[in-house]
């Protein structure tokens, strides 16, 4: 497998998200739904419905996990596996520690007899050898010879036979191989190892310190084929997810179920404006954008209820979605408090240039965890409203002025208050805004760099709405550039059924 030098990532990073962004990538022109695709290598086969067996269920499941691991190891820069035990006091951690106790002590009694009984010492140092040549990149192959040479376990057993294994000076080369096999951070380990004297518990924690390089490995291999990742994602997600939905035919229902949403949206959005506008043809078949239907699926992402499930060819980016979703909403509260607090009391905080600033940091950490259910929202607009009350009372006293009354701080938290209730008008507008920020990052084209202008109203959060816009737009964009050629095939079927049908009886009649 040919990978790139780390150095590369962040370079094809950048490349792989900036091709993403291209609008060609997608385009959904009556010409190309109405066009037979099926020769090309990068459109999707459809499979007729068919019962699936155990093995065919099991191959999916892999798939889907293959996938899904891809795709988290490419666009994670911080993806990682990290060393876990059970907690200490837990009943899992109690039960190890039991076994792990029994063994190494029943190893203790066997090196302690008169003769020693070695054969439980030799099976641990066969599983070091191995444990250690599985550290070796190809082509290693002196220090390959010398370990196998040194952890011979059948020359081992012969000086067992008579009584003259050197198990310290075993002990001793496994710790110097360790400490050229392993990463720098596990220094430290190595060193405390040369100065452990007890043979038996030098071997446990010989084990212990080769778990911990296992998984330094494990991350080193993932950071070494994350470039090469990078350059294939698209192609192999695609394949990834054909093979998926040839095994499980169904796989594609919720993805077709939201797409039929955001085009029964559409057409009850145009079937409004038409009512709406005098001398409009009501006879006339509503022409919808395919492009806008898919960006408006898109953007009921950012307010979806995450208890449903969600639609197939967005599982891998399920949990970076709802991040976004929860940080918007915070979002969204502090601009509604900063817009309610301006118009209330903005001759008072005029003067205060970082008051915008402070929101922030009283708000965030009283909003941290808002779309829990246990999260008591109100209470938590109360005390920000407490604390611009204080704030402003502050800054006013500082400069000799009059405080609020209590009538003013009243009526302020009271509206802060009503933030939470449906339908509020200042909610309903910063919502409004927010989408369409969020609406003018999807139709920008690939060679502008620049943001959109944030709407009026969003200065307050100019800077998070712009960094989770972009995080936004990248998924999307990579989103549409994988799974583009199977929204095709369902925009197709949903919007222009004629000529679905057409096809599909032009394929009959040449069978």
């Amino acid at each position: 497998m040919p990978l790139n030098d780390d150095q590369n990532s962040d370079s094809d990073s950048s490349r792989l998200s900036e091709s993403t962004a291209s609008s060609s990538d997608l385009e959904y022109s009556r010409q190309s739904f109405n066009s037979d695709s099926s020769s090309k290598p990068s459109s999707p086969a459809s499979s007729p419905p068919k019962a699936i067996t155990f093995d065919e269920l099991m191959a999916a499941t892999r798939n889907l996990s293959n996938w899904t691991l891809a795709h988290e190891i490419a666009v994670n820069a911080n993806f990682c596996i990290k060393h876990e035990d059970y907690p200490q006091n837990s009943f899992a951690g109690t039960v190890k520690q039991i076994v792990h106790k029994a063994f190494w002590d029943h190893l203790e009694s066997e090196l302690n007899e008169d003769p020693p009984e070695y054969e439980h010492a030799i099976k641990l140092f066969e599983e070091i050898r191995e444990i250690l040549l599985s550290f070796l990149t190809p082509g290693a192959n002196r220090i390959h010879n010398q370990i196998c040479e040194v952890l011979d376990t059948d020359l081992i057993r012969q000086q067992a036979e008579h009584n003259a294994v050197d198990i310290p000076g075993l002990a001793n080369y496994i710790i110097n191989t360790m400490g050229k096999l392993c990463a720098p951070i596990r220094d430290n380990d190595i060193k405390q190892l040369k100065a452990t004297d007890n043979i038996v518990e030098l071997l446990r924690q010989i084990f212990r310190v080769l778990d911990l390089m296992k998984v330094d490995m494990a991350n080193y291999t993932i950071k070494s084929l994350r470039p090469y990742l990078w350059h294939n994602l698209v192609d192999y997600e695609r394949t990834k997810f054909q093979e998926i939905l040839e095994e499980t035919p169904g796989a594609l229902n919720l993805t077709t179920e939201w797409i039929k949403e955001s085009i029964e949206d559409e057409l009850s959005s145009v079937s409004d404006e038409s009512s709406s506008s005098p001398g409009a043809d009501s006879s006339s078949k509503p022409i919808i954008s395919p492009t806008l239907v898919l960006n408006n699926g898109y953007l009921k992402l950012l307010q979806w209820d995450y208890c449903k499930t969600i639609p197939e060819t967005l599982i891998t980016d399920e949990v970076r979605l709802q991040e976004l979703r929860e940080k918007l909403n915070q979002l969204k509260i502090i601009a509604c408090v900063s817009l309610i607090t301006n118009n209330m009391v903005g001759a008072a905080i005029v003067d205060l240039p970082d008051f915008a600033d402070h929101l922030k940091r009283i708000s965030l950490p009283l909003l941290e965890g808002m779309n829990k259910k246990s999260f008591d929202l109100k209470e938590a607009l109360n005390a920000i409203g407490i604390q611009i009350c204080s704030t402003v009372n502050k800054s006013l006293s500082e400069r000799g002025l009059p405080t609020l009354s209590e009538e003013m701080q009243s009526n302020l938290m009271g509206q802060i208050a009503h933030i939470v209730e449906k339908n509020n008008p200042v909610c309903s507008l910063i919502d409004k805004r927010i989408q369409l920020f969020m609406r003018s990052l999807l139709t920008l084209p690939s060679s502008q760099k620049c943001m959109p202008t944030v709407p009026g109203g969003l200065s307050v959060i100019q800077t998070e709405m712009e960094l989770l816009g972009s995080q936004y737009a990248s998924i999307v964009n990579f989103n549409k550039k994988v799974y583009g050629p199977f929204y095709a095939n369902i925009l197709r079927k949903l919007l222009f059924p004629e000529a679905a049908v057409e096809k599909t009886e032009a394929e009959t009649s040449s069978n």
